[in-house]
């Protein structure tokens, strides 16, 4: 009965409070609410405490919270579209100019134009569409996040899916009314290349345009001799013959001796290798002193 109640309208475990109250009685609620089987994460709505990490549920319960009006928006909605680049501990959701609720305790409310054409239902939750949603985490959010954001919604795209999510974030680009960030979201919709393998991948990519290299090429393939595949470089100028490869935990974990090989093997091509890890991502500063000392010996 309890757990049924809480899922009235497939909301993902959340429910407002007064249904509960009504499907269960007042008492009945107060005991779960003690028990710490339900928790109440925002006034007037409830949710099963095992599920309050999950981010469909907490999206539910703040839609609930809000209204119908709204439309979840922002790392928020770019999570709800699969994408991993953009975290946020906050819920993002937007509301029209003419609602004026204000932002608690793990909700952020945003006010904003948006039309019926600009939403998309995803697991019956309300969310601003992906190419919206770009556009203005483009404009308004951390761009190295945003960048990497756009390069995970490109990836596996074909050429003609490609074109079309490109246009359609240029698109709402240029409909924006705040004109801030303008220049730096198209500076990154064109850098975009849908190639890295991972969100670090795109920062670090970024990462080096900023500090004034070369752009580089995302995914640069090195040929056998018989015209096979041999290696995938993440971050590459091949026309230097300068490498930046990523190191993640998950995939590099016990291939510290291959990769040393492959790096040797990259130098017998003719190749500087440079690698980085998670550490690198906070504070580059050494993966950028070693490049810069990589492109002077190049230009020696």
């Amino acid at each position: 009965m309890l757990v049924r109640m809480v899922e009235l309208g497939g909301r993902h475990g959340a429910a407002l409070r007064s249904e509960v109250a009504t499907a269960l009685g007042e008492r009945a609620l107060r005991s779960a609410l003690a028990t710490g089987v339900l928790k109440q994460i925002w006034r007037g709505v409830v949710i099963h405490a095992e599920d309050a990490l999950k981010i469909r549920t907490q999206a539910a319960a703040a839609a609930l919270a809000i209204g119908e009006h709204a439309v979840l928006s922002g790392p928020t909605a770019l999570e709800l579209h699969g994408l991993t680049a953009a975290v946020s501990t906050d819920i993002h959701i937007t509301v029209p100019f003419s609602k004026c609720p204000k932002s608690r305790p793990g909700l952020v409310i945003h006010q904003s134009r948006f039309e019926p054409d600009d939403v998309v239902e995803l697991d019956g939750l309300r969310v601003l569409n992906l190419a919206q949603t770009l556009a203005d985490f483009l404009c308004d959010g951390d761009r190295f996040a945003a960048f990497a954001c756009v390069d995970e919604a490109l990836h596996g795209l074909s050429p003609r899916d490609d074109l079309a999510l490109r246009a359609a974030i240029r698109g709402r680009l240029h409909t924006r009314a705040d004109r801030r960030g303008f220049n730096t979201a198209k500076m990154l919709l064109h850098l975009a290349t849908g190639k890295a393998d991972s969100p670090p991948e795109s920062i670090f990519r970024l990462r080096v345009v900023e500090a004034g290299f070369p752009v580089p090429q995302a995914q640069h393939e090195i040929f056998t001799i018989d015209g096979q595949v041999l290696y995938i470089l993440d971050i590459a100028w091949p026309e230097v013959r300068i490498a930046l490869e990523y190191d993640g935990y998950a995939s590099h974990e016990g291939r510290e001796d291959r990769d040393v090989e492959r790096d040797s093997r990259m130098a017998g091509r003719g190749w500087i290798t440079i690698r980085a890890d998670a550490a690198d991502l906070r504070d580059p500063s050494r993966v950028i002193g070693e490049l810069r000392a990589a492109f002077r010996k190049r230009s020696g």
